[in-house]
């Protein structure tokens, strides 16, 4: 699990080309939207198209459960791990 994180993190930072962060700057649990991280709707839209191409998961922006999945590096993390399953 600890290996998807930091792997969620890079995908993070090379997505929405955060060149000021390191991996080790993104909390595990801590928000990604408004504080925390502070990443927009547009960052969560080019997020979740890196997502499904990387993880072959299939999002949908109306349901409950990807919007709690996005909270945090670790919410996506299990999200992404319960998919694949």
């Amino acid at each position: 699990m600890e290996n998807l994180h930091h792997d969620i993190k890079v995908l993070i930072i090379e997505v929405l080309n955060l060149e000021d962060i390191t991996p080790d700057d993104i909390e595990t649990e801590a928000p990604l939207f408004v504080e925390g991280l502070g990443l927009d709707s547009i960052d969560a839209l080019e997020l979740g198209l890196a997502i499904k191409k990387e993880y072959g998961i299939v999002l949908s922006a109306e349901s409950d459960e990807t919007k709690k999945a996005f909270y945090s590096v670790k919410t996506l993390a299990s999200f992404i791990l319960s998919q694949k399953q």
